[in-house]
């Protein structure tokens, strides 16, 4: 029974990194990534579609994206959704397709960023945090409705605690790889 609450603490934490990660690549990092273009919605014959469901998507230079367009009638709804978007890349529409060009980031733009990824890999410690929290609650519960002893308590907690620890650390592991590739881009 409680073994299975350490089971669950793992996929709960394994859910909380892959989040972590999907968080990661939406953050801009001078390097063209077609990911940040996954909350763009284009208003589509009056619903807004995902911009690839309308267009394809491809970063064939490291500081480039191009969007074609399926049909050059939306071209003009892509350019508007993209300015939305507030992406601070400037869309170039060519009657063709659209180009994003990445500048170059700026030092003073790197360390905003890499604060940026900091403070996301905090929240996601904290998250972590609370789902230990929570499993040791449910563990307390457990030990007075005497459901498991006092000795299973223990050793429990030391699993709970040792997968927390190891969370911790892949979080940091994840926000540092992300920190040197905004610093070195």
């Amino acid at each position: 029974m409680s073994d299975d609450l350490v089971k669950e603490l793992k996929e709960r934490i394994t859910k909380t990194l892959e989040d972590l990660k999907r968080e990661l690549t939406k953050v801009r990092t001078g390097r063209a990534n077609t990911a940040i273009l996954d909350n763009v919605r284009v208003d589509y014959y009056g619903t807004p579609t995902p911009l690839s469901g309308v267009a394809s998507v491809s970063a064939p230079e490291p500081r480039l994206i191009i969007i074609k367009p399926w049909e050059k009638s939306v071209l003009k709804d892509i350019e508007k959704a993209l300015r939305e978007a507030n992406l601070g890349i400037n869309p170039m529409n060519d009657g063709e397709m659209i180009r994003l060009p990445f500048p170059p980031l700026t030092e003073e733009r790197r360390k905003e960023i890499a604060k940026q990824v900091k403070t996301k890999g905090e929240d996601h410690k904290v998250a972590i945090r609370n789902i230990r929290r929570d499993t040791n609650e449910v563990l307390k519960t457990q030990l007075k409705d005497k459901k498991i002893t006092e000795d299973d308590q223990k050793r429990i907690t030391e699993k709970v605690q040792k997968e927390t620890d190891d969370g911790v650390k892949q979080v940091d592991s994840i926000v540092q790889a992300k920190e040197k590739e905004v610093m070195s881009v």
